[in-house]
């Protein structure tokens, strides 16, 4: 028999229908999995039970003839950042060590209800905030990729999703749920060759998730292919009326509308994103993204989205000032982490406790969100910031009137190594210029797997798409997947 962890969510849902195999056998399987593989740090908490025991009552549903539940018999991987009942969830910041909520975000209960099983916690850049999930105060994630040039270095998963892409192209899971505040789904698995995708602001509800910038941030789905990530997306996505921006709108039937016929489509192909200092090989994917699109049926036509130059730096003024707002109920009184010297008053204590438990990289952005929002500045930074998000969203709507959707590239590298720009601050967030603009403007996007560099690491093609037309990213990225043929996986290391 293949083995039950090579397969993924579309293959492991119908074999189970059918009765190949039982849902504990796949459940213990990924367990196994899971436990042998501490060394990739892809996950803080390991709920194996929890896993079990949705199985068991997927086996006994079916031995009853009950219809079964979407995820009937998938195991999958949760990102830290998502609360789950009675289940430590720390956003891998020490300032939340020990928290168990006792209470289920919408998203996961929405998984739950639609018969998943949980394989764990994952980890993450701290609350979110990472391009390489290095910033996790429960250490680093590594990708399961290597160079092929011999050597062995530790490369990144991509952030912040890391547990969750490094877990999926490994095979601990066959999916897992990821947010994108800026790209945080679509960078982790265009650098594990993987298949992630960002739906449109609202699709999916955002309480229970643990806030980084409100405005920004979605929950979606990692998983093998195109396929896959369609079945989880609908059983994630749904109204919830506990979720002020929560779209009130019917999910569509996503898998069913799965098309690769691009016939009457037009792609759009910005200009803007030939940035200087592009990889010949990110351009010649780019290429090769257009030429295979072209195949599917579709006419590319050249377009411009003018405000991109400034949306990285709007968006590392919008999304650190909403973080300091966000991040402000962390004080050591409520949950958590609390550091009360001996004698200090309440002052003291916020500022022990967060400078303990905030992460460099969270307390950088935390300065620099309440530097803008500060008397003085915030007119000069943060309104200047959302006028341009307001031109950003302008330019995608105006490119809509020639075209359908756009093609991009994911990221402008291949994975780097750990270590490799920790240092940098600014080489780390120019990770996330190809991803941002949609993010501003709260468009669906997605990054699908398009080949390997010169030495052998995956690259991805990102797919952006009008409002509400996840149908159609979707379409596209199915075309560009069957045309790459990408099968290519890391080579058991760990």
């Amino acid at each position: 028999m293949t083995d039950l962890t090579d397969l993924g969510i579309a293959a492991i849902r119908d074999g189970f229908r059918a009765g190949d195999f039982t849902a504990r056998e796949v459940a213990e399987a990924f367990n196994a999995n899971v436990a042998a593989a501490d060394a990739l740090n892809a996950f803080l908490v390991k709920t194996p039970d929890h896993a079990l025991a949705a199985a068991d009552a997927a086996d006994a549903a079916r031995a009853a003839g009950d219809a079964p539940k979407p995820l009937a018999g998938v195991p999958i991987g949760m990102k830290d950042l998502f609360c789950t009942t009675g289940v430590a969830t720390t956003a891998a910041s020490h300032i939340l060590e020990g928290f168990v909520p006792p209470y289920e975000s919408t998203v996961s209960q929405n998984l739950w209800d639609a018969g998943a099983g949980m394989l764990g916690k994952l980890n993450m850049d701290q609350f979110a905030m990472g391009s390489s999930n290095e910033t996790s105060a429960f250490g680093n994630v590594i990708s399961p990729w290597r160079r092929n040039d011999g050597g062995n270095a530790a490369l990144a998963p991509g952030g912040s999703s890391g547990g969750s892409s490094s877990a999926v192209a490994a095979r601990l899971c066959p999916g897992a749920t990821g947010t994108d505040t800026g790209g945080s789904i679509r960078q982790p698995a265009a650098f594990t060759g993987i298949s992630g995708i960002k739906p449109t602001y609202g699709r999916c509800s955002r309480w229970g998730t643990i806030a980084f910038a409100s405005s920004l941030d979605q929950a979606g789905p990692m998983a093998r292919d195109v396929r896959d990530c369609a079945i989880m997306l609908g059983a994630m996505a749904g109204f919830d009326r506990k979720d002020a921006t929560s779209l009130q709108l019917d999910v569509p039937a996503w898998e069913a509308g799965l098309s690769a016929n691009l016939t009457g489509k037009r792609i759009g192909i910005p200009k803007e994103y030939r940035v200087d200092g592009m990889p010949a090989e990110i351009e010649a994917l780019w290429q090769q993204g257009i030429d295979w699109l072209r195949d599917a049926g579709a006419e590319i036509v050249e377009v411009s989205l003018p405000h991109t130059t400034y949306a990285l730096p709007a968006y590392y003024i919008i999304a650190p000032a909403e973080a300091s707002s966000n991040l402000a109920r962390y004080d050591g009184v409520r949950y958590g982490l609390r550091d009360l010297p001996e004698g200090a008053g309440l002052q003291d204590m916020y500022a022990a406790t967060r400078a303990d438990g905030f992460g460099d990289e969270v307390k950088r952005r935390i300065m620099i969100g309440t530097y803008v929002l500060s008397a003085g500045f915030y007119d000069a930074y943060y309104t200047q910031a959302q006028k341009v998000r307001t031109l950003i969203a302008r330019d995608f709507e105006r490119a809509w009137e020639q075209c359908d959707l756009l093609l991009t590239p994911t990221a402008p590298s291949a994975a780097f190594g750990l270590g490799e720009k920790s240092d940098d601050p600014i080489a780390m967030y120019l990770n996330d210029v190809f991803t941002v603009p949609s993010s501003l403007a709260g468009l669906p996007a997605m990054s699908v797997p398009g080949g390997l560099d010169h030495q052998g690491l995956p690259l991805g093609l990102q797919i952006i798409g009008r409002p509400l037309d996840e149908q159609g990213v979707l379409n596209a990225s199915l075309a560009i997947e069957e045309r790459a043929g990408f099968v290519a996986r890391p080579d058991r290391w760990w």
